[in-house]
């Protein structure tokens, strides 16, 4: 393994010297990718915030973003964080649309804020009608995008592909990767029902026709009778099948979560945040044989050794 770091200042393009490597990390949701690494000054080098900056391992396109911070100490060594240019989506703004899918969104907020685009996905449910009042840019989309999920079952994944702002469904994103005890040198796992289960969905919306309020109820007697009641309550937007997202909800809360880190697994740059690949693993009181979705990647390049930190998620497992 070989990776190429360059950074672009002016018409001036450097190889800096990198001491203890560069960490690449994506999140599936809520945060730009970010690439951190540390400099050795010498009279050659000279960048600055906004500078751009490229990461390629063995010939491969992996970051395109932008130095954000720089910090220094005495020996001269400067630690560097670049973001992509979702980093952009965390402007606020007030926004009030009608009739619009996620994508459509995803394409507004690009034009308004002059954000490359690469290839988006056609989402299908078009929100009704919508205010964000003062909400970062990153929060108005997935806001779109969690109303495709809740009331289509579909979950798309927003990213920045080396300078590219693209939308793809998690079918799009599947790898040909295995994580087993070969590949994956260590892992930590917890169980629970305290965090996002929900047992019982309760929805309610106002009826202006009768003056009083529509609930609608979706829950599961038996995990009831086992855990306790565990209710999720929300008000529905206009347009909101309230008995069909009620079942929507039951079926993605309604069971035991789970966490799952996989650490140091061997390093493929095709795994990001939001991409699909196989685990299978002996976790001790079960035992994992699928495709699971990455929520989050760390990817740690040093000299010659690539290796990457995954949190999964996948049925019962949640980020």
């Amino acid at each position: 393994m070989t990776y190429e770091l360059l950074i672009q200042n002016g018409n001036n393009v450097f190889q800096p010297v990198v001491q203890d490597g560069v960490q690449w990390t994506t999140e599936r949701k809520g945060s730009p990718s970010r690439l951190k690494f540390s400099v050795v000054k010498d009279e050659i080098i000279n960048f600055t915030e906004g500078n751009a900056v490229r990461l390629r391992v063995d010939g491969k396109n992996v970051f395109y973003g932008f130095i954000f911070s720089k910090k220094r100490d005495k020996q001269q060594i400067i630690d560097v964080t670049a973001y992509d240019q979702l980093r952009y989506l965390k402007n606020k703004d007030t926004y009030v649309y009608t009739n619009k899918t996620a994508s459509d969104v995803i394409r507004m907020v690009a034009s308004d804020f002059r954000l490359n685009l690469g290839p988006i996905e056609s989402t299908s449910f078009v929100i009704p009608s919508r205010v964000e009042d003062n909400q970062t840019m990153l929060d108005i989309i997935q806001n779109a995008l969690d109303l495709e999920l809740t009331n289509r079952k579909n979950i798309y994944v927003l990213y920045d592909d080396f300078g590219l702002l693209s939308l793809k469904s998690l079918e799009q994103l599947k790898v040909g990767i295995l994580v087993d005890e070969e590949t994956g040198e260590n892992f930590d796992y917890t169980s629970s029902i305290d965090d996002a289960t929900y047992n019982k969905i309760k929805l309610s919306r106002e009826n202006d026709t009768t003056g009083k309020r529509d609930i609608y109820i979706a829950q599961d007697s038996e995990n009831i009778n086992a855990w306790g009641i565990l209710q999720y309550f929300d008000t529905l937007q206009d347009g909101e099948d309230g008995a069909a997202k009620a079942d929507a909800l039951l079926s993605l809360y309604n069971m035991k979560t789970r966490k799952l880190k996989i650490t140091k697994a061997l390093g493929a740059v095709q795994v990001r945040a939001g991409s699909m690949l196989v685990v299978n693993l002996d976790l001790g009181d079960m035992k994992v044989m699928n495709r699971m979705l990455v929520e989050k990647a760390v990817h740690t390049f040093n000299k010659d050794e690539h290796s990457m930190d995954l949190t999964m998620r996948g049925g019962e497992f949640i980020g």
